[in-house]
């Protein structure tokens, strides 16, 4: 066997292991289940809050401006604000702890928030 086969060989296991892995399935999910969690930053505070693909199209785009925008036309929004916590298995995740409500501020700002960590939707 040559190197160029061996490589393929090894690029196609490595493939299927990625593939059949356990769970793998479950955690691609679908688009409009993933969470993109934001940031929201004010003179005194951060709170951590997660969309779905769907909420964050009804407010106009899939971006913390849109989020931004559609505090300032309504004045308040109630979203869900995510937080560290230990799964069953031990591991860290970022999860779901409350529906909180913003109100629209002169000094607030809206980051977009990536994270190691896996992320369950909410309700």
């Amino acid at each position: 066997m040559n190197d160029l086969h061996r490589r393929r060989l090894l690029q196609l296991s490595t493939m299927a292991t990625v593939l059949l892995a356990p769970g793998a399935l479950l955690a691609q999910g679908k688009a409009e289940d993933a969470v993109s969690l934001f940031n929201i930053v004010t003179v005194k505070d951060e709170v951590l809050v997660g969309l779905t693909a769907t909420e964050l199209d009804q407010f106009g785009g899939r971006d913390a401006g849109a989020i931004a925008r559609t505090l300032h036309a309504k004045g308040t929004l109630t979203l869900w604000q995510y937080a560290v916590r230990k799964a069953a298995n031990g591991d860290l995740e970022q999860a779901p702890l409350r529906k909180i409500a913003l109100m629209a501020h002169s000094s607030l700002r809206v980051e977009p928030f990536s994270t190691p960590l896996h992320v369950l939707p909410h309700e």
